[in-house]
Parts: C-alpha cells; structure tokens; sequence
C-alpha cells in the first residue's frame, strides 16, 4: 500500500492539471506545513524566525513545468529577486534552485546564462547558490554544467544522490573540484537500471558516500531526518576529528522540527530547506510520496 501511495502522488506531482488547480486555491489542506508562503515577503519572515532558533537556511523559489523562455526568465529574476531579499533584510540564508526551471531542458546555454547571472548576484552578496539535482535524466547534464561554472565560481554546490548506481564514482570525480555537496537518498521514482530499489541498499550507499566526501575533507551537507544516518555522521565525524565546521545536516521545512532544535541546542550547524512560491504542487506531492505519515496531516487539514 505505501509504495501504492508513493506512485500515485509522484505521478500526480507531475500532472500540468493538477498544478493549476493548486495554484487556483493556494496553499490549502496542509501544503502551508512544507512550503513557506507564495512571496517572497512571506518567506523571510519564516526565515528570520529559524535564524532566531538558531537554524540557518537555504531558500527555493518553486517552478516547474517551464516549458518557454520567457517563464525562464521569469523564473531567474526570481531567483535575483531572492537574493536582493536575503541581503536586503539581513537574514542567513542561502539560495536552491533546479535549472530546469531555469531553462535547462528548452537550451542548455540559456540556462548557463542565466545561472551566471544568478551566481554573479550571488558573488556580489557574498553568498552561496546550491544546485539541486532532479531525476536521472538530468543528472549528468547538470553535474557538467556544475563543472563548467566552477571554472569560474567558488559560490556554487551540487546535490548527490544515494540511491543511483553511478553515485559513488561521481563522489571520486568531483574530489578534484573539492565540491560542496549536498548528500540526499533521493526522492525520484526511478528505473531498478539506474537506481538501488532496496531501502537498505540506499541507506549503506548513503552511508559510504557520506563517509567519502568527509574524510576527502570536503564540505558535506548530510541532508536527512533518518535519525540512524545523523548519528552515523556525528560518530564518523567525532572517530575522525572532523570539526564541525566542515559539514552541516540539512533537513526539510515543516519536518522533524524537534530533531532539528535538539542538534543546535547540541552545537551542529543545521540548515532548513525553505521553499515558496505559487508553484508549490510537485514540491508538495514528493513530500507526500516520500512520508505518507503526511497524508494523515493533510487529510485532518481537509475537514478543518
């Protein structure tokens, strides 16, 4: 039943329809819970009262199904617009963005355009952008944009993924960039060809790569609210000496909020995952298909 429930919201997540109607009734019958506001306004205010607890953060302004250049270049003003905000009002926070939503599958170079303007506005700020990685059928064209802006920027990270097979040796090939990367299991439906369809295969790649990046003495940000894999860190971290300022754990806004106050109180640096904006639906529906415990929230948010 939980992998029936996890099919079904990750194809809804992916539905043109679907979307629309979300965007025609905001964010109602729960979606509040994971996704800061449709503003920018609105997601600071979110971000400054995590800073206040002591979280720092890493901001997403949601797009999806770009299908024009122009919804492209809407999506990179804001993006821009993102950062003038985090500057403007002083808050911690860093910037995510998916380069499909930047143009990636209309022209590769568009969206190197317009990755350049938002890392050059970032640069000016003094901040730092992270690429997030979506499905495999991305993954090794953004890994090579990665390495193409890095010939050029030092502001710049990529997420890696636990669950596909190629993981542990694009972990290798990246050492050489001594890349900030974002560790996660993974959160799209993929093909048993290019991905691990065991949970507990995931979690020991996740655990191996974790371990690799760290005592490659790179910056990790382990990006998980599985309990066994944070207390994997923190033992790996502590054996090898790692001080805690060469790795951060991330999680998502909305989940686990306990175990996120718990690290700060114990001297980790966490930082949330905030998105916002008007298309919040597919970000919403992962997080359903990832957790089905949220369903239960959702469904009690309906009859409210």
């Amino acid at each position: 039943m939980e992998v029936l429930m996890r099919n079904m919201f990750q194809a809804i997540g992916k539905n043109r329809s679907a979307n629309q109607l979300a965007k025609r009734y905001g964010l109602r019958f729960g979606a509040a819970r994971f996704v800061a506001g449709e503003t920018i306004a609105q997601s600071i205010e979110v971000v400054r009262k995590l800073n206040q607890s002591g979280r720092v953060v890493t901001l997403d302004h949601l797009g999806e199904f770009i299908s024009t250049e122009a919804e492209a270049m809407e999506s990179t003003e804001m993006c821009l617009r993102t950062l003038d905000a985090i500057a403007e009002s002083g808050v911690q926070s860093n910037l995510s963005l998916k380069m499909t939503s930047l143009g990636l599958d209309i022209d590769k170079e568009l969206c190197m355009s317009n990755m350049r303007r938002i890392l050059d506005k970032a640069r000016e700020y003094g901040n730092f952008v992270r690429i997030d990685m979506e499905d495999y059928a991305h993954c090794q064209v953004s890994l090579d944009i990665y390495r193409e802006l890095r010939q050029t920027y030092d502001n710049v990270g990529i997420v890696i993924q636990a669950y596909l097979f190629r993981t542990e040796q694009d972990i290798q090939d990246l050492n050489e960039l001594q890349a900030n990367l974002r560790l996660v299991k993974g959160a799209y439906k993929e093909s048993p060809k290019v991905a691990f369809p065991e949970k507990k295969d995931v979690d020991e790649n996740y655990k191996k790569i974790i371990k690799m990046h760290l005592l490659n003495g790179n910056y990790t940000a382990v990006a998980s609210h599985d309990e066994n894999m944070i207390s994997f860190t923190k033992q790996l971290v502590k054996e090898h000496g790692i001080p805690n300022d060469r790795f951060e754990f991330q999680m998502l806004y909305g989940i686990c909020e306990e175990l996120q106050n718990r690290l700060v109180s114990e001297g980790y640096k966490v930082r949330v995952y905030v998105p916002y904006g008007i298309d919040w639906f597919g970000y919403f529906m992962r997080r359903l298909a990832e957790r089905p415990a949220n369903v239960w929230f959702v469904l009690k948010n309906m009859f409210k």
